[in-house]
């Protein structure tokens, strides 16, 4: 089967009204009115890039592509419609993983049509080749360690052992080493190739495993960047315009959200890649060690969801602090519920979103539209703290570390200095938990022992439809 070729300057036209389209979809990302559209935009740009280019080369088998293109759409399709809002972040990464996947197996199999043919590789294209099969490798496996994390098929925790930075630099000279040798020599060797890609792929497990599932945001807004680049590599490895335009555009979008996510948490990258955040820490210091026995002398106050519902009931300002546990306990259509009876009862209610609360940059934001929850009603960090010391109840459920004050009250913390959601400012705190256990940072969390602060334990979505329930008697 063959279909007609189109002229050059056509393919050419389609590629930049493709690119057009990425650039204007990505745009409209921004906010969550036009989201939709600029989903619906670049999707239509991705249509008619990959038909130009169907158009532009010499295929062996369309059929082959077609099946392809069916298999892997009815694959899309059902993953999509089945999968829970709350497992978002490892569907991401699983996104991310497939698209440096590809990366790589397209550079590999250039690099092998010139061992086939028995001609030398020109040093750009050797250059090219081994880029886009690098990066894309380590984000291929990386997004698969970040999936397990975030599926609980591998622990959260940082994972790290002796002489874990060492190896990882000889692990990583030895990739540079191939990687020149290959290029200099030009001439293919299948074999060093084979143990270059190995190594990459080895890379990128040992690049993620010692990462704590709070960095998680980070990680994967990174490894977007990463399959972003992989691509654009391809793209010159290939000679495609578009896959290089629509590849540094994903690269640089995914840098960008990666250093407003280590901003948010007031940490460079290098910190987020090796400090090992959420590993067991034996010692916080003197002063952490005060303050931890400190909490430790003090209890809890708990309430009712009598209590509760009757303190949201009167007043007459409540801010929702969403957290992972809300993501767990997937009780985002019940907090809505809770909002609109506490509105028709004139309780102004607003939600304070975290820049890094979640598993994924915008987890919170996602889960609440999926409840409908009106966007206007969502507030960042920077927006939402001088409203603290206005509102008659901050609401918490399932954040922890997003507003812990040893953030700015503890030197020894491993979070401090990460700028947080000012909830101990409120008049009254009501903090949504299943347990006393920290959170990813490992460490306890002072607002808990607030005087202020009133514990109210159980599962989110269930408590938070009794407190509903308790608010319509009131």
């Amino acid at each position: 089967m063959s279909l007609p070729h189109l002229p050059p300057n056509v393919i050419r036209s389609v590629y930049l009204l493709a690119s057009v389209l990425f650039i204007i979809g990505i745009k409209q990302l921004s906010s969550p009115k036009s989201a939709r559209n600029g989903n619906l935009l670049a999707s239509v740009g991705m249509l008619l890039a990959i038909v130009a280019t169907l158009l532009d080369r010499q295929i062996l088998s369309y059929g082959t592509i077609a099946a392809g293109i069916v298999l892997g759409g009815l694959i899309g399709t059902v993953a999509a419609s089945r999968v829970a809002m709350t497992a978002m972040p490892q569907m991401v990464a699983l996104f991310n993983g497939s698209g440096g996947g590809a990366a790589a197996i397209v550079s590999s199999l250039e690099y092998l049509r010139f061992a086939r043919a028995g001609l030398p590789v020109p040093p750009v294209s050797g250059v090219t080749i081994l880029l886009g099969a690098l990066i894309g490798a380590i984000s291929f496996t990386g997004s698969i360690v970040a999936f397990g994390k975030l599926q609980g098929l591998v622990t959260e925790r940082a994972v790290t052992y002796p002489l874990q930075k060492p190896i990882n630099f000889i692990l990583f000279l030895a990739i540079v080493a191939a990687s020149a040798w290959l290029v200099v020599t030009g001439q293919p060797d299948v074999m060093v190739y084979a143990w270059f890609a190995a190594a990459a792929l080895l890379f990128g497990v040992m690049f993620v495993i010692p990462i704590g599932g709070g960095d998680m945001p980070v990680v994967i807004s990174l490894l977007n960047s990463f399959t972003g680049l992989a691509t654009a590599a391809t793209g010159f490895s290939l000679h495609n315009h578009v896959l290089i335009i629509s590849g540094t555009l994903v690269g640089a979008s995914g840098t960008l959200l990666t250093y407003l996510m280590c901003k948010a948490m007031n940490r460079p990258i290098t910190n987020v890649l090796f400090g090992a955040f959420g590993a067991v820490v034996k010692g916080t210091g003197a002063a952490g060690a005060a303050r931890a026995g400190a909490m430790a002398g003090k209890g809890v106050r708990e309430v009712s969801v009598e209590d509760t519902a009757t303190i949201l009931a009167y007043a007459r300002s409540v801010i929702v602090i969403p957290g992972y546990g809300l993501a767990v306990a997937q009780a985002q259509h019940s907090v809505r519920e809770l909002a609109d009876v506490l509105k028709s009862r004139g309780v102004d209610v607003k939600y304070a979103i975290h820049p890094v609360a979640g598993r994924m940059p915008g987890h919170m934001n996602v889960l609440l539209a999926e409840a409908n929850v009106p966007y206007q009603e969502l507030y960042d960090l920077d927006a939402i703290n001088p409203e603290f010391e206005r509102a008659d109840v901050a609401l918490i459920i399932g954040a922890n570390d997003v507003v812990n004050p040893a953030a700015r009250n503890d030197p020894s913390s491993p979070i401090y200095g990460m700028p947080i959601l000012d909830a101990d400012k409120a008049k009254h705190i009501i903090i949504l938990k299943r347990s006393m256990k920290p959170g990813f940072a490992g460490i306890e969390n002072e607002l808990f022992y607030n005087p202020k602060a009133m514990m109210l334990f159980g599962d989110a979505k269930d408590t938070a439809s009794k407190v509903v329930h308790a608010v319509k008697t009131v």
